[in-house]
């Protein structure tokens, strides 16, 4: 990277800056920036300096440090967000098995909700289960970014996105929007009203979540992290998780590195081992 104003840029953005946005979201986030994401991160933190009408990079750096209420600016500009109604398929049918098999299942965990895709999901397996919105089970729908999370709990939807959901679950699950609102849907309060939302930093050592967790559904977020927070967060939700629960990771997700911590149980589904931290008690 040049230690130049980049041709074309309005901002100097230097190797040195670039390190310090690493060490920052690495410090509030635990995310691993790779060297790749140096345009990324220029094009959104401008976003957050002309907003502030600062003068540059390193006048931001000191207003973040200065400001603790600019940290979640700072991580939701630099958080990716990719998420789509049902995405990996058969993990909702690893859903559906799970709830037939344990109807003492009470709590779901989605850790990574985004814009809600996820948890909405799951929201409508496990009303479909119950044949009825009103069910025992608790659905925690969680971000580290509050702004996606705000969306989430608002439920609309470019029509678009649903092209994929079945027709039948179309019908029952969401409402076509009129006027100001002409080519979006809404989920239908009753399946909004399924999910508690909160925010949560998954590398904080307290989580505002009751255990135990019968399923947690944390798909290709471990990626963002090095080992060694993988290690801490995947040792904090095993403590969570019910003794029989599951952990659900993302197709490029793989934690054979973690023996001792979690064991597959199908694909890309995990249990944590046996007498290592499952937790037992609720609190």
């Amino acid at each position: 990277m040049s230690e130049l104003r980049p041709l074309g840029k309005e901002y100097i953005f230097t190797s040195a800056h670039f390190n310090t946005v690493k060490s920052l979201l690495y410090q509030f986030a635990g995310i691993k920036l790779a060297e790749s994401k140096d345009a990324m991160v220029y094009s959104r933190l401008v976003r957050r300096i002309r907003a502030l009408k600062l003068p540059g990079f390193s006048d931001y750096f000191d207003y973040l440090q200065a400001n603790e209420s600019e940290h979640q600016e700072f991580i939701n500009a630099l958080t990716t967000n990719q998420t789509a109604f049902f995405r990996e398929p058969h993990h909702f049918e690893v859903l559906k098995r799970h709830l037939q098999a344990h109807p003492q299942t009470k709590r779901i965990w989605c850790a990574a909700s985004s814009t809600g895709e996820e948890p909405y999901s799951i929201a409508m397996v496990v009303a479909e289960h119950f044949g009825r919105f009103n069910t025992p089970i608790e659905i925690i729908a969680s971000d580290i970014d509050s702004a996606v999370l705000k969306k989430a709990q608002l439920g609309i939807y470019p029509i678009e996105r649903i092209e994929t959901v079945s027709d039948e679950r179309k019908k029952m699950f969401f409402q076509r929007g009129k006027g100001a609102q002409l080519g979006n849907v809404r989920v239908v309060p009753e399946l909004r009203q399924m999910l508690q939302f909160t925010r949560i930093n998954l590398v904080d050592n307290f989580w505002s979540i009751k255990t135990p967790i019968d399923i947690i559904f944390c798909r290709n977020v471990m990626i963002y992290f090095d080992k060694a927070t993988q290690e801490s967060i995947l040792k904090h939700m095993m403590l969570s998780l019910a003794e029989d629960g599951l952990y659900i990771a993302g197709h490029s997700e793989n934690f054979n590195m973690f023996p001792q911590i979690i064991t597959p149980v199908g694909q890309t589904t995990y249990k944590a081992v046996k007498g290592s931290v499952s937790a037992k008690t609720e609190y």
